[in-house]
């Protein structure tokens, strides 16, 4: 018996030292950086109830300012930006809110580095914070998926999207959906360049282009993103809102060992839980990720991580989430035969990408590929407008005024009352068939166009140079169209007299906003066949 006793008492002791080794303190107090030197003087006081994590729990800091965190040997620990204060950017306007505690580093065999060891946890990690007036109402930029694959597509990406937005005023931040590039992970440097040009505060996500692919674990895929640019799962508030940015991409697959999917690890849903006990239930909630949550039957994504997201956020009366990574643009929404726990829907808006259908098509007068989607949405940014826990998204075209916002695409000329399959396809880019969609020819009375799900006849005559003529174009073939969730039809009037007719077309958002497009044909004089020779 006593060999039993001292047995269990000698392993007990390991263990508890095993633990000392593993778990340690992170101390350290969130203060306001009155002179902005980025260092805590004597008269510089803590900031009470700041959020700040490890990445899994959540604690706010106590009167002084401070906070203590159980960290690890792989910890990034970040302060959750509370509203009414800004946080310290670097030279690229990326925000400085985070420490990162590797002691050892990274894997040294990775093909792109990650990042280097930072040795023992200093004795206090403090973050800097200055006020700022926030106001309830404010915009906020939103780039899908710059994913340039070579410096040549970088310089598209510039061309295209960053010199459209450069100096811009009236907007808080801007934040990317992932794929920052595409593969090659040299090319993270030369995205934050490109970003900083624009001169807002930036957040970044992960995405499945933005990976390390020579890992064997799920947790090692993000070394590369840490290093350039922080913490993959993170928090920050502006206004009455609160951002939660996530990381859902699962490599390898968990299911097979092989590719990707989307998905949570339960230590991000931890997070998640964890950092909601802090967010007031009127605020709110807007979650960021790259891969959207249509699982598809579980193909795409983890449909058990989804629930347990939406159960998290039962309470929560206002949500948004936000993703890209499909390359067309499509609102989905949520309900209850889906695991929502409210009445009203979940909305997520599945956002435009800035690179098109990768830099595909061919060049436009500003020597940049017209990369259409595949479901006819042209490549842009969205701009969200926050009014407290209320919100609006407008997708904004590159290369062309903030009025396009519908292509409308028909035959140029018909035979009169000549009997034809011609119709108008009206293509809504924020659109989905909730939305109601109207025509009217020669300034007649409106009509409803018919929602369809087809391909865009308009993105198929994309093609047609690509497939028919016998020279060469420069550049890259689109991909194959598909499906658009945001098309609508109506047949062409061709019983009308010779000459030219006008085609207005008018469409309402979820945000009750009217867009209009125009265009014009021609009914011509019908022609027969020439007789046949005999």
């Amino acid at each position: 018996m006593k060999h039993y006793f001292r047995t269990a008492l000698s392993l007990s002791l390991l263990l508890a030292g095993f633990t000392s080794m593993a778990q340690q303190q992170a101390i350290g107090i969130v203060y306001h950086d009155d002179n902005k030197n980025g260092k805590k003087e004597k008269k510089e006081s803590g900031i009470p109830g700041v959020a700040v994590s490890n990445g899994v729990d959540v604690v706010l800091t106590d009167h002084q300012g401070r906070y203590r965190l159980p960290v690890g040997d792989d910890n990034i620990i970040f302060v959750v930006k509370p509203s009414g204060y800004q946080l310290p950017v670097d030279r690229h306007n990326l925000p400085m809110s985070y420490y990162i505690h590797k002691p050892q580093g990274s894997p040294k065999a990775l093909t792109y580095p990650g990042v280097a060891p930072t040795g023992p946890l200093p004795k206090s990690i403090d973050f800097p914070l200055t006020e700022q007036k926030e106001s309830d109402q404010f915009r906020m930029l939103l780039f899908g998926d710059p994913q340039a694959y070579t410096a040549q597509e970088m310089t598209f990406f510039n061309r295209a999207i960053v010199d459209e937005v450069l100096g811009i005023q009236g907007v808080a931040f801007g934040l990317s959906l992932g794929d920052l590039v595409g593969d090659d992970l040299s090319l993270h440097p030369s995205y934050k360049e490109s970003i900083a040009r624009i001169g807002l505060p930036w957040y970044n996500l992960k995405g499945n282009h933005d990976m390390n692919y020579d890992v064997s674990a799920d947790s090692l895929s993000d070394e590369t993103f840490e290093a350039n640019f922080g913490p993959a799962n993170y928090a920050f508030n502006y206004g009455k809102v609160h951002f939660i940015v996530l990381d859902n991409v699962r490599y390898p697959n968990p299911r097979s060992g092989q590719g990707y999917l989307g998905g949570f690890r339960k230590s991000q849903l931890d997070f998640v839980e964890n950092d909601l006990k802090h967010v007031p239930k009127d605020h709110l909630i807007v979650l960021a990720f790259h891969i959207p949550l249509d699982h598809r039957n579980g193909d795409t994504f983890r449909p058990e991580d989804r629930q347990r997201l939406f159960d998290l956020l039962q309470a929560y009366p206002h949500t948004l989430s936000l993703s890209a990574h499909m390359h067309t643009q499509t609102q989905h929404f949520y309900d209850k035969n889906e695991g929502w726990r409210q009445e009203k829907p979940h909305h997520e808006y599945n956002a435009g990408t800035t690179s098109g259908d990768w830099y595909s098509g061919q060049l436009d007068q500003r020597g940049v590929p017209t990369a259409t989607m595949r479901d006819g949405t042209p490549h842009g940014y969205a701009f969200i407008d926050f009014d407290k826990a209320d919100y609006q998204i407008r997708y904004q075209v590159s290369g062309h005024d903030s009025t396009y916002q519908i292509n409308v695409f028909h035959p140029q000329v018909v035979g009169q009352g000549k009997r034809t399959r011609a119709a108008i396809f009206a293509n809504f880019f924020m659109g989905h068939h909730g939305n109601t969609v109207e025509y009217a020819i020669d300034g007649g009375p409106w009509k409803k166009m018919m929602p369809v799900k087809t391909i865009d006849p308009a993105y198929q005559a994309l093609l047609y140079p690509w497939d028919n003529l016998d020279t060469l174009l420069p550049g890259r073939r689109p991909t194959d169209g598909t499906i658009s969730a945001h098309l609508w039809r109506t047949g062409l009037p061709v019983d009308l007299a010779v000459g030219e007719h006008h085609i207005h077309v008018r469409a309402t958002d979820d945000f009750g906003k009217v867009h209009e497009a125009k265009s014009t044909y021609r009914v011509e004089p019908t022609k027969d066949y020439p007789p046949l020779q005999r």
